[in-house]
């Protein structure tokens, strides 16, 4: 039977018309993904029925492994998780390498076996575009770059390499995908988000969880999959933000009304629920005024009983320390909200304490306890955790493929679909091999960091080298002939003789509300390098390595050529594929690009504002 859903005019349209329609009046046995932790529910209530309130509450902590005052603690407080922040691994610096990381998760989860009840911890990190904590795994396109491919294929390919280098290391679950829909690109977490229409981050959101956590959640290659930031994170009002200049938008405050709420913000969480999704992340961020992880009409009226999720809630890094000044309290406002699990530093000890005497005093129910702990029970035993066939070791085969051919090669062709060309004159692209000299310049020529973008290596990533990735400069190298010339400089002199430059100018590494910013306007810097490029008189190519459009001023005039490359991650090469023609640009902008600051927030379907390149632009070589 055709649906008809009124104002659904194209096919992403018509998908965010059908999954808001969906939101209403359906129940989770509808939904085939939720169905894998309803089947547990008779072997998690068996197992619940044995267990002490301490072991219930355990089972609703995640401490971070760098806080643990006592590694003795994991038995002691009966914990039902452990994880990495961004860039925290082995506290010794020789161990931070794939053999280092599988020791340290192997540990924790032999502590956690030594338990009465042998339950295994659920050990989490943000992979949000590979394993990027660990060198030498390979870095996907941030999400901005996946969007703009338009492809669910690629990304659930992208996403079943990261789930196989993540379990390399004995991880098991990964706080990807953010489904968040960006509305003002000034917020530092918008290459985290697919783009500006809901029915995208719906479409790749789904896709990206397929990808985690495979046809089964206990496959050995299968990681656990965490939608976030729920809700409207990417919907802050500026300024309400936590950065302390007053230009903030991240864990800011959307103030909008429930409709707005679900037509952009939901839709990317229906589909990460239909998908199968296990757990989803509340967002630091408030909804009018009330923070998402202490509102029940967002977690339990909305997530849970009408959208039908059946996995469990997982709150931010410390979320409970951002809801006022009494912890305790706190806590009980949160789990009576419908939080499941705590992400918690140094305060777990209190943590414990204080959520057993809330029980004690009457403030949070018996029943709320154990509808958190049945429903983590339920996602571990979907898993395979708690199998006769579990082992806490590490898989040889995983470990084998880590970072390895057949993950670069789909990493390869993700830079390739991710790439949008903006601008062409003079069929200035594909460049010929055979090319006599070629000059690359500025400072993301010859900078995988930059190329990587946050959350590689460091929560904030770096500038500068990663272990296992291939710079620009070096993809054209490998490209050109045997007889070409290829020459380097950061600053874009030094190309007299050349017949082509290509200039690689952006945004530096940066995470979360670091990367907030009231002035997306190129820096003077690679303003400076395009200029002397210029000088050269020769036909001038621009990269532009960004998390987000940038306001690139007069660099747009003087540009024979301008690609939009976003974050592409450690494989430099699919940037040369497409310079070079041995891949033709098919990606598309998931966010339209402004002219001025002046034009910033800009939405993509605002038909008042004539922005530099509209939502869905992208050119080919044709042919």
């Amino acid at each position: 039977m055709k649906i008809l859903i009124p104002g659904a005019k194209t096919p992403l349209a018509f998908l965010a018309s059908l999954i808001l329609f969906s939101l209403a009046g359906v129940s989770a046995e509808a939904r085939p993904g939720q169905k894998q932790f309803l089947d547990q529910d008779r072997r998690a209530r068996a197992l619940l029925a044995t267990m002490t309130l301490d072991e219930k509450i355990g089972q609703m902590m995640q401490v971070e492994h760098g806080s643990l005052k006592d590694p003795n603690d994991i038995v002691k407080y009966h914990l039902g998780s452990i994880l990495s922040g961004g860039g925290s691994g082995p506290r010794n610096p020789e161990d931070h390498n794939l053999k280092g990381w599988t020791a340290m998760v192997q540990g924790f989860q032999t502590s956690a076996l030594s338990t009465r009840l042998a339950i295994p911890i659920l050990y989490g990190e943000d992979a949000l575009h590979g394993n990027g904590n660990v060198p030498g795994a390979v870095v996907f396109p941030h999400n901005i770059g996946l969007g703009a491919s338009r492809d669910p294929n690629i990304v659930r390919q992208a996403a079943r390499a990261t789930a196989e280098e993540v379990r390399a290391t004995g991880i098991n679950w990964s706080f990807a995908p953010c489904v968040a829909v960006p509305q003002d690109e000034r917020w530092g977490r918008t290459y985290e988000g697919y783009g500006q229409d809901p029915a995208l981050a719906s479409l790749l959101g789904a896709a990206a969880v397929e990808g985690l956590q495979g046809g089964r959640l206990s496959d050995a290659a299968s990681t656990l999959a965490c939608a976030k930031h729920f809700a409207a994170d990417g919907g802050t009002a500026y300024g309400s933000g936590y950065a302390k200049d007053g230009h903030g938008l991240d864990r800011g405050d959307a103030r909008i009304d429930e409709a707005t709420l679900r037509r952009v913000h939901l839709p990317g969480y229906a589909g990460a629920i239909q998908a199968g999704v296990g757990t989803i992340m509340p967002s630091f961020s408030s909804w009018n005024g009330v923070p998402c992880s202490a509102n029940a009409h967002l977690l339990t009226d909305i997530l849970k009983k009408e959208m039908g999720f059946e996995g469990f809630l997982i709150s931010d890094w410390d979320a409970i320390n951002l809801l006022g000044p009494d912890y305790k309290q706190d806590i009980a406002t949160s789990v009576n909200a419908g939080m499941d699990m705590f992400m918690i530093t140094d305060r777990y000890q209190t943590f414990f304490d204080d959520l057993k005497a809330l029980v004690g005093e009457g403030k949070v129910t018996p029943s709320r306890i154990d509808d958190a702990a049945l429903r983590i029970l339920r996602v571990k035993l979907a898993m395979g955790l708690m199998d006769k066939k579990f082992t806490a070791a590490a898989n040889e085969k995983l470990q084998a493929a880590f970072g390895g051919v057949e993950h670069r090669k789909i990493a390869r062709q993700a830079v390739r679909e991710s790439l949008v060309l903006l601008k062409n004159e003079r069929q200035t692209l594909p460049i010929a091999k055979t090319i006599k000299h070629i000059h690359i310049c500025g400072r993301g020529g010859d900078n995988i960091g930059m190329q990587c973008g946050g959350w590689t290596l460091n929560w904030q990533g770096q500038m500068g080298d990663v272990p296992g990735g291939t710079s620009i400069l070096s993809a054209v190298k490998s490209t050109v002939s045997k007889d070409a010339v290829v020459t380097y400089s950061k600053d874009g002199t030094g190309a007299e003789g050349a017949s082509l430059g290509v200039v690689v100018i952006g945004e530096s590494p940066y995470a979360e509300w670091f990367g907030d910013r009231a002035d997306l306007t190129l820096s003077q810097e690679d303003s400076d390098a395009v200029a002397n490029l210029k000088k050269a008189n020769i036909p001038v190519v621009v990269v532009v390595l960004s998390g987000r459009p940038i306001i690139l001023g007069d660099v747009v005039n003087q540009a024979d050529a301008l690609v939009a490359a976003w974050l592409p991650g450690t494989e430099g090469q699919g940037i040369a594929d497409v310079l070079f023609g041995d891949y033709k640009p098919t990606g598309k902008l998931s966010f339209p690009w402004p002219r001025s600051m002046d034009q910033i927030p800009l939405h993509y379907d605002d038909k008042t504002v004539a922005p530099l390149f509209p939502y869905g632009f992208g050119l080919g070589y044709g042919g």
